[in-house]
């Protein structure tokens, strides 16, 4: 059965994330909805990059769209910054009776007992109205925090810890929206940035963490969060902008779900806008960009994978992981129980039409 679906947002990750529909026999691409002037009335093969005319011109009208009932929505608008208007967008869609798959708010990967109750609540109640289904993910929060871990521990006699590092220099990542404005770099050390204002590392990643623990079978007696900001020790440039001398350079963070005082699933980011910062943290075996999964049990495991890509660099493939992590999910998501629903809800995903030739 092929699956007609809409795109919402064709940004950092909305863009690989329509090109991945095009290319898989799976889905009909009905609409693209984009958020403004500028983009309206051109094509979706344009918008996603790829050397072919669709006939698919994308909209600013969301309802039109909708109105097509198309049996998923891919949600790829940003949400980190307009977290109230991107909930108010579930909403609509769900009620709607279309299926969404998304990439943001992060707390909706696994929201209960994270965030308050008013944030979810009315989501839950609009899937369930519309006789749907909702799930976010990306790679992380997401994949690197949930099915790779989930596979390895798998494998184990007995679980102590479970933690998932991102090492990563972000200096390529080029949006000053995310790294300036809700990540901090650049900015005095003295000014509180929004990731790492109170709550806002548990809101983002004690998802993935209570998951963890869900997985696990335990009840986290207590999540903590934990950062410190190093600043620069010269001014330098990035991809998204200027980092002066003394302003944050480098960032480290971990949120912990903790039993009898222990954390058991951590969630932990090293994150650089230089290679030669901060030498004592962790560092990738290879590269500029890892993900570390340490299991400690019996037997212990410690994993590094890396992301490439022919087409950029770690932070172009990142956001192409992201995208397809909800885009291959779509099937199954249009096949779930209505309601929010977690990785611990669905099969692994099908590699059917993922296969291209070489």
């Amino acid at each position: 059965m092929t699956l007609n679906v809409i795109v919402i947002g064709t940004g950092g990750v909305g863009k690989p994330a329509l090109r991945a529909l095009l290319d898989n026999p799976t889905y009909n691409v009905v609409g693209v909805w984009v958020s403004s002037n500028a983009k309206a009335g051109r094509d979706a093969g344009e918008l996603a990059g790829i050397d072919r005319t669709t006939g698919i011109v994308a909209t600013t009208d969301l309802g039109e769209l909708l109105a097509g009932k198309p049996h998923c929505a891919v949600y790829a608008a940003i949400a980190d910054t307009r977290m109230l208007e991107a909930l108010d967008d579930y909403r609509r869609i769900l009620q709607s009776g279309v299926n969404v798959v998304g990439t943001g708010a992060t707390f909706l990967q696994n929201p209960w007992g994270v965030v308050p109750e008013e944030l979810y609540r009315s989501v839950e109640e609009a899937a369930q109205a519309g006789g749907v289904s909702l799930y976010v993910n990306g790679i992380d929060p997401g994949f690197a925090n949930d099915i790779v871990p989930f596979a390895l521990a798998g494998t184990c006699q007995s679980v102590e810890q479970i933690r998932c590092i991102e090492i990563c220099d972000y200096s390529t990542y080029d949006s000053a929206l995310i790294m300036r404005d809700l990540m901090g770099f650049g900015r005095p050390l003295e000014e509180t940035p929004m990731i790492v204002a109170p709550g806002a590392l548990t809101m983002a990643w004690g998802s993935v963490v209570k998951l963890g623990a869900k997985w696990l079978g335990v009840e986290l007696d207590d999540i903590t969060e934990h950062s410190v900001r190093v600043p620069a020790p010269d001014a330098f440039d990035t991809a998204w902008g200027h980092i002066a001398e003394g302003t944050a350079a480098a960032l480290r963070f971990e949120v912990a779900g903790l039993v009898d005082g222990r954390p058991v699933i951590v969630a932990e980011h090293v994150t650089r806008m230089r290679d030669d910062l901060c030498p004592e943290w962790p560092r990738p075996a290879t590269g500029s960009y890892t993900y570390r999964i340490e299991i400690t049990g019996e037997p212990s495991y410690s994993m590094d994978f890396n992301l490439s890509s022919r087409n950029g660099d770690h932070a172009h493939a990142g956001m192409v992981a992201t995208a397809s992590r909800v885009v291959n999910n779509i099937p199954a998501v249009v096949d779930a129980a209505p309601g929010i629903v977690t990785t611990l809800d669905l099969p692994l995903p099908s590699g059917k039409g993922l296969f291209r030739r070489a």
